[in-house]
C-alpha cells in the first residue's frame, strides 16, 4: 500500500496500482469444503485461486456462478471463504488474482466479462460509480453500525454506501526503541534526536521517507494537512470533498511545503529515498526514524528491529501531521451475473468476524469490524498504535477527480524537497496542472 502516487506519468494507471492492495506473494491452496447446498446442483469450487498469465487479466468461466477477483496476498482466505459459500448455496465460486484489478475489472465489464466481486481499495470508489462498474450494496443500518466509523464512512459516494469494509490503514511514525527510547511528540524533536545520533556514529541519516525523484502524494499529504486549510481539497456541507476546491496552494498548504523544503535541505528528506531502500535504511538501524504504515512491520521483525509505532509528529507553527486513512473492501460488480449471490457474499460473509481476522493475518491492517478489531487489539499492540496513529486522519478522497491529483502533487513535493522550486511557486504551478486535468475529466 505503500506504492501511492509515483510520478506525473499515466496518472490513472500509477493510481490503479498504487491504490491496491500490496500484491507478490504466492497463493497457497486452501481446503476445498465440498459438499451440498440448498440447490440441487453439485456446489464446486477451483479449490486454488486462479492466477492469470503474467499481466493478463483473468479470463472469465461463463459456466461459473460467482467469480471473484482480488489480490495474490488476499487469495488465500478469500478461497476459503468463497468454497464455504459455494457448499451452503450449492453453486460455483471462483478466486480469480488480477493483477491490476481496477483497470482489468473496467475493462472486463464494459465488454460483458468481468467479475462479479472485487476486492480493492476505497479510493477507487469515484471512478468506479462514474463508470457505472459497482452497484450499491445492501447493507442494513444495524450491520454498518458495527464497524468503524471511518471505514463505513469511505464506502459511501453521494451517500450511497457501495460496499463493504475489511481493513483500515495509515502511516505512522516508527522508530527504533533501541535508539530512540521514547517517541518524539514533535517534528523539530525527531530532527534534533536523529542529528544528535548520527554525530554520535549511531546513525548515518535522520529519517527514512518515501520520496522519490518524481515525489509521492500519498506520503506528503500530512505535512500539508498539519496547518489549518492545508490539504488538497476541501468538504462540503455533508463531508464529501469538493473537486471544485482545491487547497493544494492554500495558504496552509504553503505553510506545509515550507516545512517540507527545510526538512529537504536539512536532508531529512531525501529524492533518494523510495520504496527500494526506505524500509532497508530503518531495517539496518541507519535511520532511526521511518514513517511507514503496517505494511512495514513484517520486514522490520524479520531484521530483529526493537521498533515503536507512534502518532505522526507535529510541526512548528502548525498541529499534528494527519494521515490519509485507507479502507480495503469488497465491491459488487453492476453487471454481475447472479447479483443476489453476489450481494450475499458481500453483505453477509464479510461483516462476519472470523473473515474479518483470516484478512487481518494478510498484512496485519486492524480490521474494520469493531468486534474484530477489539479482539485482534487486545492481544496485539501494533493493532492499537497504527489505529491510535490514525485517529486525526481523513478517508483519502473517493471522487474521481483525485486521479488528477497524484502525479502533479506528488511532483511539487519532490521538487520542493529538492530544492529546484519554492514551496508558494511550485504548489501554485501544480494547482493549475491539477485544474487543467480536472476540467478535462
Amino acid at each position: 500500500m505503500h506504492k501511492r502516487a509515483l510520478g506525473a506519468a499515466a496518472v490513472t494507471g500509477v493510481a490503479a496500482l498504487a491504490l491496491s492492495a500490496c500484491g507478490g506473494s504466492s497463493p497457497t491452496t486452501p481446503s476445498n469444503t465440498g459438499g451440498s447446498g440448498t440447490s440441487s446442483a453439485a456446489a464446486t469450487t477451483t479449490g486454488t485461486p486462479e492466477t492469470p498469465s503474467g499481466t493478463a487479466a483473468p479470463v472469465r468461466d461463463a459456466n461459473v456462478d460467482l467469480v471473484i477477483w482480488t489480490d495474490a496476498d488476499r487469495s488465500k482466505a478469500v478461497q476459503k471463504y468463497a468454497d464455504q459459500f459455494a457448499a451452503e448455496n450449492g453453486i460455483t465460486v471462483k478466486v480469480q488474482i488480477a493483477t491490476d484489478t481496477r483497470t482489468q475489472f473496467k475493462d472486463a465489464t464494459k465488454v460483458g466479462k468481468g467479475p462479479d466481486v472485487i476486492v480493492g481499495a476505497h479510493d477507487w470508489l469515484g471512478e468506479l460509480v462514474q463508470n457505472s462498474t459497482v452497484a450499491p450494496v445492501n447493507l442494513s443500518a444495524d450491520v454498518a453500525a458495527k464497524f468503524l466509523p471511518t471505514a463505513i464512512a469511505a464506502t459511501k459516494f453521494n451517500g450511497q454506501s457501495y460496499g463493504v469494509p475489511y481493513a483500515v490503514e495509515n502511516i505512522g511514525l516508527m522508530y527504533n526503541k533501541d535508539l530512540v527510547p521514547n517517541p518524539p511528540k514533535t517534528m523539530d524533536e525527531l530532527v534534533s534526536m536523529g542529528e544528535k545520533l548520527v554525530k554520535d556514529g549511531k546513525a548515518k541519516q535522520v529519517m527514512s521517507q518515501f520520496v522519490s525523484k518524481v515525489g509521492n502524494a500519498y506520503f506528503a499529504y500530512p505535512y500539508l494537512a498539519a496547518f489549518s486549510d492545508g490539504g488538497i481539497f476541501a468538504t462540503k456541507a455533508n463531508g464529501d470533498y469538493d473537486p471544485n476546491k482545491l487547497l493544494v496552494n492554500s495558504s496552509g498548504s504553503v505553510k506545509g511545503g515550507e516545512v517540507l523544503a527545510a526538512l529537504g535541505k536539512q536532508k531529512v528528506l531525501s529524492t533518494n529515498v523510495d520504496d527500494t531502500n526506505q524500509d532497508a535504511l530503518f531495517d539496518t538501524k541507519a535511520a532511526p526514524f521511518m514513517i511507514s504504515g503496517p505494511w512495514s512491520v513484517a520486514k522490520a521483525k524479520a531484521a530483529g528491529i526493537n521498533y515503536g509505532i507512534a502518532p505522526l509528529p507535529s510541526l512548528s507553527g502548525g498541529g499534528a501531521m494527519k494521515p490519509f486513512l485507507g479502507v480495503q473492501m469488497f465491491y459488487v460488480s453492476s453487471k454481475a451475473k447472479n447479483a443476489a449471490l453476489a450481494q450475499e457474499f458481500v453483505t453477509n460473509y464479510i461483516p462476519r468476524k472470523d473473515v474479518q481476522l483470516a484478512l487481518f493475518e494478510v498484512g496485519k491492517r486492524p480490521p474494520a469490524l469493531k468486534e474484530a478489531y477489539d479482539e485482534v487489539s487486545a492481544t496485539d499492540p501494533d493493532v492499537k498504535a497504527w489505529y491510535e496513529a490514525g485517529v486525526d486522519g481523513k478517508p483519502m478522497p473517493n471522487i474521481p477527480a483525485m486521479n488528477s491529483v497524484w502525479g502533479p502533487f506528488g511532483q511539487a513535493t519532490a521538487d520542493i524537497i529538492s530544492g529546484k522550486a519554492g514551496a508558494e511557486e511550485r504548489l501554485d504551478a501544480a494547482a493549475k496542472e491539477i485544474a487543467a486535468n480536472i476540467a478535462k475529466g
